[in-house]
Order: C-alpha cells, then sequence, then structure tokens
C-alpha cells in the first residue's frame, strides 16, 4: 500500500487517503495464533481453545442521548477492523478460524441510521470466516469446538503501563458454560501489537504524510494576533479535508509563550485560547489519525515567522563570551527572545543526535540520557547552567529542563502498548521514571523521539533552592526565563538493520535529505512562513543565505 502522492502542484494536497486493506488484520490475527501456540506449546497446554475479545460500546454523552463518535477499542481493532460498535470477535486457535459477533439492530434503525446491514457484508467487508449475532455467542462457540469438556476462552485482561488502568475481558451471555483464562492473552496480544507488519507502517506512515502536511500548512498561514486555538482548526481541517481522518491520535496540543511549558496543554481546563503574540514561540503537538493508526508530530517556531538578526549570528557561535563581546550581555527579560534560537537548536540537535544513534539493541534510557546531555551542554554554552555536565547528569538536573520521556511506541494508541515487559520495572530517577519504555530497540517496533527544552517554574524553584543542584544554575540569567516557555521536537522512528526509517520524514530515512518531512532548520522555518513552497529547493535558499551572510 502506497501513501498515493500525486503531482498536482495546484491541489491542496499532494496526498489522497489509501484504500485500506482488511488482509492487515488477517495478518495481525495469524501473528497472534502462532505467538499463543508457541507460548502454550512450550508451557505444555492444550493447544486449543478460543480467543475471545469485546469491541468497544457507544457512549452517550453523561446522561444525555447524545452519542460521542465513537472509536473502536484498540486490541478489538488491531484484530478485527471493525469500525462499527457493539461487535464482538473470535478465534480458533486450533484452525484460525475468526468469527465476529455483530449486534442484531431492532428495525427503527433503519429509520433513524440507516440501512441494517447483513451478516454476509460484514464477513466479506472485514475478511473472517463466519459472522453471527452477539446473542448466539454461547452456542456458536460450543459448536465450533471440537474437544472434550468445556471450551476455553482466553479472555483479555491486563494493566496498561501508561494510564494504570485494566483492559476489560469480554463479557457475555452463557459465559459460565466455559472455562476462562484471563492471565495468558494480554502480554502476548500486547507484544504482538509492538512490531508492525509493512501493511501498518504504510498506514502510520500515511498518517504522518497527511500530519506533516498540516503542520507546513499551519506554520504557513500563523500570523500574530490569532487565537491558539485557531492553529488547531486549521489542522484538524487539512488533515480531515484531504486526508480523510475524521479522527486525531490525541488532544491537540497548541501552546505559545509560557502556555509551551505545559507539557500536556490543551485539556479542558487549558483549552487552546491565548491570543499569542509578537515574539513568542508556538509549540505545536498534533497527529492524525487513519483507520486506527496515529502519528504524533511537533514543531516549534516563532509566531512572526523571523528570527532575528541577533539569533541568526548565534547559530554559529555557541558562548557567553562571544555574546558579551558582541554587547549582547541579556540585562532584561525583553531580551529573552535572543535564545529562543538558541534553545531550540539545543533541542534539535538533541533530536538530530539520537536519530542518528538509533540502531536494533540500543537501550532506550541511553538513548534518553543522550537527549539529557545534548541539551545540558547546550544550556551550559548559553550560560544558562554552569559547571561540569557529568555532575549535572548525576544529580539528574536534566529532569528539571525536560521532565517527560524521551519518547514513546506509536500504534493504533498513541501511547502504544508493549512499553514494558513483565520483569521489566520502571526507573524511579526524576526524568527516568517517566520513560514509557526502557527496551532494547528492536525491528518493526515505531517510536518517538520527542526532546524538549522547558522552563517550569514548578521544577525550576526547588532545583534552584536544593543545595546540591543550585550551584549549576545561573541565577541570573534563569530568573529572565519564567515567561520563556519550552521548545519540543518530535518525530516518529523505526529502527531497522542497518538504518532507520524516519516516518515523520514523509519517506524512509536513507530518503531523510532529500525529502525532508516538515521545516526545521531557522531559514527553512523562514522561507515556509514567508510563502515559500515546501519542500524547498533548498540549494538556492542556502546560495541566498550565503550572500545573506556575507
Amino acid at each position: 500500500m502506497e501513501s498515493h502522492r500525486e503531482a498536482n502542484s495546484m491541489a491542496s494536497s499532494s496526498l489522497t487517503p489509501p484504500e485500506v486493506p482488511m488482509e492487515l488484520h488477517a495478518i495481525n490475527r495469524g501473528k497472534l495464533v502462532k505467538s499463543l501456540l508457541q507460548h502454550l506449546t512450550e508451557s505444555t497446554h492444550p493447544l486449543h481453545g478460543f480467543v475471545l475479545l469485546q469491541g468497544g460500546e457507544e457512549q452517550t454523552r453523561h446522561d444525555t442521548d447524545h452519542a460521542e463518535l465513537f472509536r473502536q477499542e484498540s486490541y478489538f481493532a488491531y484484530l478485527f477492523g471493525v469500525r462499527e460498535p457493539g461487535f464482538y470477535g473470535a478465534i480458533d486457535i486450533a484452525t484460525g478460524k475468526s468469527i465476529l459477533f455483530a449486534p442484531r439492530l431492532p428495525a427503527e434503525y433503519a429509520v433513524w441510521l440507516g440501512e441494517i446491514k447483513p451478516l454476509s457484508y460484514f464477513k466479506e467487508r472485514y475478511m473472517v470466516s463466519k459472522v453471527c449475532y452477539t446473542d448466539e455467542i454461547a452456542g456458536v462457540l460450543h459448536d465450533e469446538y471440537k474437544e472434550q469438556g468445556k471450551p476455553l476462552l482466553f479472555l483479555l485482561h491486563g494493566l496498561n503501563t501508561d494510564s494504570n488502568n485494566f483492559s476489560k475481558p469480554a463479557e457475555f451471555e452463557g459465559i459460565e458454560k466455559f472455562k476462562t483464562d484471563l492471565n495468558t492473552l494480554h502480554p502476548i496480544l500486547a507484544e504482538c501489537r509492538v512490531f508492525k507488519s509493512d501493511l501498518e507502517l504504510a498506514l502510520i506512515q500515511y498518517a504522518n504524510d497527511i500530519s506533516s502536511e498540516a503542520h507546513v500548512e499551519v506554520m504557513r498561514k500563523t500570523t500574530v494576533g490569532m487565537k491558539e486555538y485557531q492553529l488547531e482548526s486549521m489542522f484538524l481541517h487539512h488533515t480531515y479535508m484531504y486526508g480523510g481522518c475524521r479522527h486525531c491520535s490525541y488532544t491537540c496540543i497548541c501552546a505559545t509563550g509560557g502556555n509551551s511549558a505545559v507539557l500536556h496543554y490543551g485539556h479542558a481546563a487549558a483549552p487552546n485560547d491565548r491570543t499569542f503574540e509578537d515574539g513568542d514561540m508556538a509549540l505545536l503537538d498534533m497527529g492524525a489519525e487513519y483507520h486506527f493508526y496515529g502519528s504524533d508530530i511537533t514543531c516549534s517556531f516563532p509566531v512572526n515567522g523571523k528570527f532575528t538578526s541577533d539569533q541568526r549570528l548565534i547559530y554559529n557561535v555557541w558562548s557567553c563570551d562571544w555574546l558579551e563581546s558582541r554587547g549582547k550581555r541579556i540585562k532584561s527579560e525583553t531580551e529573552c527572545p535572543v535564545y529562543n534560537y538558541y534553545i531550540l537548536q539545543a533541542v534539535l540537535q538533541a533530536h538530530n543526535t539520537v536519530i542518528s544513534a538509533m540502531k536494533p539493541g540500543v537501550n532506550w534510557i541511553d538513548m534518553h540520557k543522550l537527549a539529557e546531555k545534548i541539551i545540558l551542554d547546550s544550556l551550559k554554552k548559553g550560560c544558562i547552567v554552569v559547571g561540569d555536565v557529568d555532575d549535572m547528569m548525576v544529580k539528574r538536573l536534566g529532569a528539571v529542563f525536560m521532565p517527560h520521556g524521551l519518547g514513546h511506541f506509536l500504534g493504533i494508541d498513541t501511547h502504544d502498548t508493549g512499553g514494558y515487559l513483565e520483569g521489566l520495572e520502571r526507573p524511579k530517577e526524576p526524568g527516568l521514571k517517566s520513560l514509557r519504555t526502557v527496551r532494547d530497540l528492536q525491528e518493526g517496533m515505531v517510536i518517538t523521539v520527542e526532546p524538549g527544552c522547558y522552563f517550569i517554574d514548578a521544577l525550576l524553584a526547588p532545583a534552584m533552592e536544593n543545595s546540591e543542584t543550585s550551584k549549576f544554575f545561573n541565577h541570573e540569567i534563569i530568573g529572565r526565563f519564567k515567561s520563556f516557555g519550552g521548545v519540543r521536537i518530535e518525530s516518529d522512528v523505526v529502527p531497522a538493520a542497518g538504518n532507520l526509517h524516519n516516518q515523520s520524514s514523509s519517506c524512509y530515512f536513507q530518503w531523510l535529505q532529500e525529502h525532508d518531512e516538515r521545516p526545521r532548520e531557522t531559514w527553512e522555518i523562514e522561507a515556509v512562513m514567508a510563502g515559500s513552497p515546501w519542500p524547498l529547493d533548498k540549494s538556492s535558499i542556502h546560495s541566498e543565505n550565503g550572500r545573506e551572510g556575507k
């Protein structure tokens, strides 16, 4: 399956939503059966029974009859791809046969909600062996069972290590006629979801392609004096209008100014509603979802579209001594924007260095620490912190500026399953305890790389008062950053033998330099926000930059 890029430069999008092959979910079911049989064989358990999952139910808003837009439960979506609510799905592990159970709809459904599809429609659409009604589950499974005694049901029950919520095992009338296993399925199915097939990667790639395109469109249309929610609206419009993405992977974070230090800004109590001002930085964390599979992309840029000449000069000289020699010592809070570019480059360097270092076998904790060290090195060069960076690492100073983890698995859920296998413990140190996985990277994983640098008073104040960490801060400078906010840059990456795929690049990693995903460098941001088409003709832009610098 391809992303269907088109050559029509006059179109509002270069993308067309791809057809989704239901073979994708048949492959997922086959992977689960293979893994489950291997586990049962190794543990000398009988090789028969049914995997049974209950799909999501449509929810109404509180006590009203307003139905919220339905999105399928993720494990059920992974195995069956069903978009409708109220379904169950079973897999006979002895034969691989798959059975869907559809709700028996009342006649008035046809009046209010449209045609009542026959069972044959679902069998053909979802490529399963058989379709029955949900009120027939007990009878059908007993009829399908070829062994003696009560049939065994493998039900989904286990902890989500990101939410600390438990998955809901299937319930149905007549379940007492079956033996049930609540322990075997969850860790095996969660691990299946960690490693993506080529068809899954193609969907994630498309979600990244349309999201990257939307980010560029938002960047191009951003002007001083707008509301943050207008940026969110433009993103949602583009990904739905041109990308067919009715759902987002998560609530959009459209943070400007000091709001960009709020890691999960955009929630109901902070609803992307600030009017941003000249000199503000914007941090936009937004990702579209297509056929359940998501993207997770963050861009940071100045809302006025232009870095100052001082900021451009800082690009090539990384020391406070140089700033002072040029008469650029920071004396007031109004001059803090001189550092905006500097911090952006620190985060971009961490982002790019981590991606370059990623390969199968590399441990994710080491990648997180690498990002921390690069950011602390940069902050030291900018005289924001002082002292030995290795000592700062020991005292976990990096967690003051980057309190979240470096990234997380991505797939059908934004924070996808499998971050902590049985036996893996979550670190307890600041920053590291926020890691959503501590695993070694392997081929087929999709993981985000999202370093950030933030000035969060709730973290800075106690660290600056702590006797063990106070000595690392340049107190004269740091106090002037209370309203700065933060910078984060995020891409979605697939470790692969010999190389990487950067899903957020709208291409494979080995083509990254030729087909970059979104404006990252300051000169790229300025060019796009000034109206240049994307991707840029980098040779001409570079030559123009060279002439400007002479």
